[in-house]
């Protein structure tokens, strides 16, 4: 079954919550792709204000976010996160580096949360501090992904101008 916005839902007989919930953080990175490749290159470090995130800064802290939560919180690698270096405001690259980096830390995340089984959704756990079900820990990251997609998508929609082509939903697709 197919979402509104095109993800490719599954039918609850063929897979899990947690493949769907995979699924719907691909298609967000698809969403931050599509966003980047429209921001011009010299606004990648750029904020509407000092108290605003850069499109690089939200690059930085998604992966660190998932790292943290994800590879770390739910897969049992080192948690070498080092936060407060997401939000330094120094630029730490160019987009095609920072989306790579993310890429790969996506597609990581994305594998070990489509292949959580259902049974260890209610698992309690320790990430970043907060006391969280395995379930709780899934949720947040999507919900946190998508937050920040919304801004990078916002900044590159004001910064590429009217013609920016982003949208939230493909029209061809809808009925």
């Amino acid at each position: 079954m197919a979402g509104p916005d095109g993800d490719r839902l599954s039918d609850s007989r063929e897979a899990s919550l947690g493949v769907d919930l995979a699924q719907i953080l691909t298609t967000h990175f698809v969403r931050l792709e599509r966003a980047l490749e429209v921001l011009p290159d010299q606004d990648l470090w750029w904020r509407p204000h000092a108290d605003c995130l850069s499109v690089g800064t939200i690059l930085l802290h998604l992966e660190g976010n998932l790292r943290q939560w994800v590879l770390a919180g739910l897969g049992g690698m080192e948690d070498e996160r080092q936060r407060a270096r997401e939000f330094d405001g120094q630029p730490a690259g160019n987009s095609i580096e920072l989306l790579g980096r993310l890429a790969d830390t996506q597609n990581q995340a994305a594998a070990l949360i489509a292949a959580i089984p259902e049974q260890d959704l209610q698992q309690q756990r320790t990430i970043q501090g907060f006391e969280v079900s395995t379930q709780d820990a899934i949720l947040h990251v999507v919900e946190h992904f998508s937050w920040h997609v919304g801004q990078a998508v916002w900044i590159a929609k004001a910064r590429a101008g009217e013609a920016h082509g982003l949208a939230f939903y493909d029209d061809d697709q809808l009925g």
